[in-house]
């Protein structure tokens, strides 16, 4: 096993708590501001963003952005 396959097995679990954090503190922050909002329909937009922040991020890796990083 290489060195960043065992360095990414001890960050995958806080990777995914971060992502869940970020969704779960933007559904806080939308029901304060709109109690009455809809929140499966709040998480799936904000689960939309995070995918496409995702997207770009995983194309700036391919591009080379993070080679020297």
């Amino acid at each position: 096993m290489s060195a960043e396959t065992k360095e990414i097995a001890k960050l995958q679990a806080g990777i995914k708590e971060d992502l869940k954090d970020i969704l779960e503190k933007n559904l806080k922050i939308s029901d304060w501001d709109i109690p009455e909002a809809d929140d499966k329909e709040l998480a799936t937009k904000i689960v939309d963003i995070l995918q496409e922040a995702l997207n770009e991020l995983k194309k700036e890796v391919q591009e080379g952005a993070y080679n020297n990083y």
